[in-house]
């Protein structure tokens, strides 16, 4: 497996793991897919942090994103959707890819990134409870599964409240 930078060409392949991925009976098209669409287009989009990871036939079978967030108005990411085709999961796709995507968020110089999951899963990656940094979730219903992980140039002066990228508002 590889992990590398998405390519425009990639996109098609992306769209269809993210749909494989989060795909619902009686739901057509997910609404991670949608997201998706939406965030490869809005200001936010960070391309040097949307990854894939490609088998042996250079086929896509996992992506990671991260897009440009704030906590209040200092520049953070906002990491997801994760996806992995549903043959692969339980394979490690998705552990190389959030690696991979936090070490390039921490190459890039960015202090921190959040997300909204499963705290037994992404506990492994470092990510903790934001109430732990200071940083307000942007909908407190999200409870413990908003959940930040920092990087090395996080600073314990960044608290505050956390927005994702614009597209995440309308879902």
């Amino acid at each position: 497996m590889l992990i590398r930078r998405e390519a425009p060409a990639d996109i098609p392949a992306v769209r269809a793991v993210t749909a494989a991925a989060f795909a619902k009976q009686g739901t057509p098209i997910p609404a991670e897919v949608v997201l998706l669409d939406e965030l490869h287009d809005c200001e936010g989009w960070l391309p040097e942090l949307s990854l894939v990871a490609v088998n042996e036939r250079d086929e896509v079978v996992g992506h990671v994103i991260c897009t440009r967030g704030h906590v209040d108005t200092a520049p953070v990411l906002g990491l997801g959707p994760l996806s992995v085709r549903p043959d692969q999961q339980d394979r490690g796709v998705g552990l190389a890819l959030v690696h991979a995507v936090l070490g390039a968020a921490d190459a890039l110089g960015e202090p921190l990134v959040a997300l909204l999951g499963s705290p037994a899963y992404y506990g492994r990656y470092g990510f903790r409870p934001s109430t732990e940094y200071g940083i307000t979730a942007p909908d407190p219903d999200y409870g413990e599964y908003f959940q930040v992980r920092t990087l090395s140039a996080y600073a314990p002066t960044l608290r505050g409240t956390f927005a994702y990228a614009t597209p995440f508002d309308r879902f």
